[in-house]
């Protein structure tokens, strides 16, 4: 999902005020620091098993059910409904016997009784709009078996349970159902999904549409929390079918391969589609101009679009009669061949904006495909939506009003998300973090990267943001999004998550060790299930090193960092032998220390202490090699660590 805009509420920012202008006249003496609770050991409270190894890695006998979609719906654009059948092929891998599965139903989040509703507050929120008297929600009927009899069923909230006639067997039982289904598309669906309305018609943004299995794990059994907003989602892999009926004078795009494009576009588009499967340019599809144009769609009154992806967790579309498409090849480095195409009204068209996104989507699909896994889909859809940013396999929804650099970050970050959670298949409904804070840590990197920089901003003074990373009011990053203020939400799932990594990277593995460990460790968990747990294993296995107190410091719990230069002297008094530089470690977090000490002639010397001086140390001393008077002594002088009062970093000279 987007980027959010990260504003902190009047209230929040007085308590702040106070907080950190009492840690600015905290006595040095005062430590919060312990190095026993940093340092602990049996951070980890489970063994590896079969499943799920020590390493991190999936364990040898790790399995994962498996669900395979067969849908047909159509849509009518003057209703807003959508409405059709969807037949599930459900694969039980797991040792257990089921005697029902679980199913979600996610547009019923939309249904006036549902949780979801219940509690959006009276001030604004994204998930709803408490005074909105939208009534949605499924239609469900015809819930049966492959042989055509009822399955008893009960729906509750967001969630559908079906009780099986006989239990599925373990290891590899199979069963076959469908329901029916159909629900009016909401024009505001939790920023998710909904309908944009543009001069030449409306734009359908279609997504948790279907019913589909939850997930079912050696974690938890049966995955059925319910869907109320903030915590996205959670699914098994499987096989897409899918066949949507719209108006013929609508254009349909599905993340997925189109299997009857002669059926659907015109000759002349024909052509320009398949030359855009072999252009590095941007290819026009069709233009602007012939949008109002009857003659740019075929004769009919409806038309089916057939579609199908393969391995996937889920299937998005988008469907309208004012979208101008373009579209160009994507390399890939085996050799293969992708296709980026967007589609978009003419109100988008212009301007530094939507006409790039094509541009945008095969530059951000090349680079995450050359520097963690190869993209696994044969398109990447960009689609303009009164969506903000919302990502699904090969195909995102973005802004339709973005352009020049803000266009590209949403297009990024949407993208950016095939690798976190499509690729690595995390659990979005409690652990945010795990796919918006990843694709907000690897889009910084794309964006230094692409077209020379050209929308690169280089990450502030970290001691400004450090108001922001270590405000006392946020919960920590391992929160669910469900149990986060709405407030905090962009701090703890995309921000304060993306910048660890980052530092983690940049000052306590280094690049070259980092990125090799989280290439591991969507090596290990492409197409899987991992937990925080497994993530953690992986980094600490592949780089050699011990950093539980890192994820105790940033994920687990919401520490602050504070390092102090109490004092600096000289070894027996001479200056000719070196100075003696006093730390304190003040809060609750220990990282490496960076020193800068500036002699009297001019001259800089650094030096970097590693953080295990905190391992059993609350204070440490160090010599630093220099041969004369040092004037001034600076902790952090890149200002890269967010540290809560930088007062107390410098040392001068008297």
């Amino acid at each position: 999902m987007k980027k959010m805009i990260l504003k902190a509420t009047l209230a929040a920012l007085i308590v702040q005020a106070t907080f950190f202008s009492q840690v600015s006249a905290q006595n040095k003496t005062e430590s919060l620091y312990d190095y026993k609770a940093a340092f602990a050991p049996g951070f980890y409270t489970q063994n590896g098993n079969p499943y799920r190894s020590a390493s991190g890695k999936p364990g040898h006998q790790y399995w994962q059910n498996a669900a395979n979609y067969d849908i047909k719906v159509s849509l009518n654009d003057q209703t807003h409904e959508v409405k059709g059948t969807v037949k599930i092929s459900y694969t039980n891998n797991s040792p257990d016997v089921l005697d029902f599965i679980w199913l979600q139903l996610e547009q019923n989040l939309f249904h006036p009784n549902s949780i979801g509703q219940a509690v959006v507050p009276l001030t604004n929120s994204r998930y709803g709009d408490a005074g909105d008297d939208f009534a949605g929600g499924y239609q469900i009927s015809n819930v049966l078996d492959a042989a055509g009899k009822d399955l008893q069923n009960k729906i509750h909230d967001t969630r559908m349970r079906i009780d099986l006639p006989s239990p599925l067997a373990a290891n590899g039982g199979k069963t076959t159902f469908s329901i029916d289904f159909s629900y009016t598309v909401p024009k505001h669906g939790a920023d998710r999904t909904g309908i944009l309305t543009t001069s030449n018609g409306d734009i359908y943004s279609i997504a948790q549409w279907y019913p589909k299995v939850s997930v079912y794990d050696d974690i938890s059994g049966w995955n059925s929390l319910p869907y109320t907003g903030p915590g996205e989602f959670y699914l098994e892999y499987g096989d897409f079918n899918v066949e949507i009926t719209a108006p013929a004078n609508h254009i349909v795009v599905m993340g997925g391969e189109l299997l009857n494009p002669q059926e659907v576009w015109t000759k002349e588009q024909l052509d320009r589609y398949n030359k855009a499967k072999s252009s590095d340019q941007t290819v026009i599809i069709r233009a602007q101009e012939e949008v109002t144009n009857s003659n740019s769609r075929p004769n009919k009154s409806t038309l089916t679009w057939k579609y199908k992806l393969s391995n996937s967790r889920d299937v998005a579309w988008a469907s309208s009669k004012a979208f101008i498409i373009d579209a160009a090849q994507i390399n890939l480095p085996s050799g293969k061949k992708s296709l980026a195409m967007s589609a978009y009204p003419k109100e988008s068209n212009g301007g530094n904006a939507w006409e790039r996104s094509t541009e945008y989507t095969k530059a951000s699909v090349e680079y995450y495909s050359k520097k963690w896994m190869e993209y696994p889909y044969p398109v990447a859809i960009n689609v303009a939506s009164n969506v903000g940013g919302m990502e699904y396999p090969a195909i995102v929804f973005c802004g339709s009003k973005a352009k020049a650099g803000s266009l590209w970050g949403v297009t990024d970050h949407e993208f950016g998300h095939i690798w976190f959670p499509m690729i690595v298949g995390s659990n979005e409904r409690l652990y945010a973090w795990m796919d918006e804070g990843f694709t907000t840590f690897i889009n910084d990197l794309s964006t230094e990267a692409f077209n020379k920089g050209e929308y690169h901003r280089k990450m502030g003074n970290a001691n400004a943001m450090a108001m922001s990373l270590m405000n006392p009011l946020l919960e920590p990053i391992y929160s669910s999004p469900q149990g986060m203020k709405e407030r905090n939400i962009g701090y703890l799932a995309y921000y304060k998550p993306g910048f660890a990594l980052r530092i983690l990277r940049d000052e306590v593995l280094g690049a070259e060790r980092f990125d090799a460990a989280f290439r591991k460790y969507v090596d290990y968990w492409a197409y899987k299930h991992p937990t925080p747990h497994d993530f953690f294993r992986v980094i600490e296995n592949e780089t050699g090193e011990n950093l539980n107190w890192f994820w105790r410091s940033w994920i687990i719990n919401n520490w602050a960092l504070d390092q102090a230069i109490d004092d600096v002297s000289y070894v027996e008094l001479d200056p000719a032998k070196g100075a003696i530089i006093s730390l304190s470690n003040l809060q609750k977090m220990p990282m490496p220390v960076v020193i800068e000490a500036t002699t009297a002639s001019g001259k800089k010397i650094r030096h970097k202490l590693p953080v295990e001086v905190w391992e059993r140390n609350s204070t440490w001393k160090f010599v630093l090699k220099s041969t004369e008077k040092l004037t001034n002594v600076i902790i952090d002088p890149d200002q890269v660590y967010p540290d809560i009062n930088p007062e107390n970093n410098v040392w001068i000279s008297k």
